[in-house]
């Protein structure tokens, strides 16, 4: 049996959380993840005894603490610079890619899970999503914005930001991030001022 490799292991995650964003769920396979991360298809499944399910569901999970820790540190300065935070993450990851990446996370909600079990990884998709609204919107609390209001915009924030990146994509434009991001601040900046 394969020795325990945490840096092969976590190579594997990464290398699954880009695949994801560029080709979506049902088009990444273990076999091809093993090839893109230049690692024995043994070894992949002795990493993920639970094969393309557990991988995709460790890449979600993996690309959603990337996105809330950088959002954890960028609220600390108010929930305007965080929301910019998450536009420019996008931003960045959509012209890197030249159009032809998006969220992993976002990509695996689209698709229609291909058994019962993937039913799962749409929940941990969902975990993801809360957890990025429960950072926004204790930011917007913090700032004064009633609980209920600072929820509703947070799932504006994500819902919003999240959608503009299929846009993006679809037009191999960065207008509709643009666009949205500062209808977004707008929204922010009422929702503090009213409070």
């Amino acid at each position: 049996m394969p020795r325990t490799n945490p840096e092969a292991r976590d190579r594997l995650i990464a290398t699954a959380a880009d695949m994801l964003q560029r080709r979506g769920m049902n088009a990444t396979s273990v076999r091809d993840l093993a090839k893109e991360a230049k690692a024995p298809l043994g070894s992949t499944y002795h990493y993920f005894p639970g094969g393309k399910q557990q991988v995709v569901e460790e890449a979600v999970q993996y690309a959603g603490n990337l996105v809330a820790s950088r959002l954890a540190i960028e609220l600390r300065a108010g929930p305007a610079e965080g929301l910019r935070a998450f536009l420019d993450l996008w931003r960045t990851t959509v012209l890197r890619s030249e159009f032809r990446a998006g969220c992993p996370v976002l990509a695996v909600s689209a698709e229609e899970p291909a058994s019962e079990d993937a039913m799962s990884t749409l929940s941990v998709a969902a975990a993801v999503f809360s957890e990025w609204e429960r950072l926004l919107a204790a930011s917007l609390v913090e700032h004064g914005v009633p609980p209920e209001t600072a929820h509703e915009v947070a799932t504006l924030i994500v819902a919003s930001v999240e959608g503009s990146v299929v846009l993006c994509r679809a037009k191999r434009s960065i207008e509709p991030l643009d666009r949205i991001g500062r209808q977004l601040e707008a929204v922010i900046r009422g929702a503090i001022n009213q409070a």
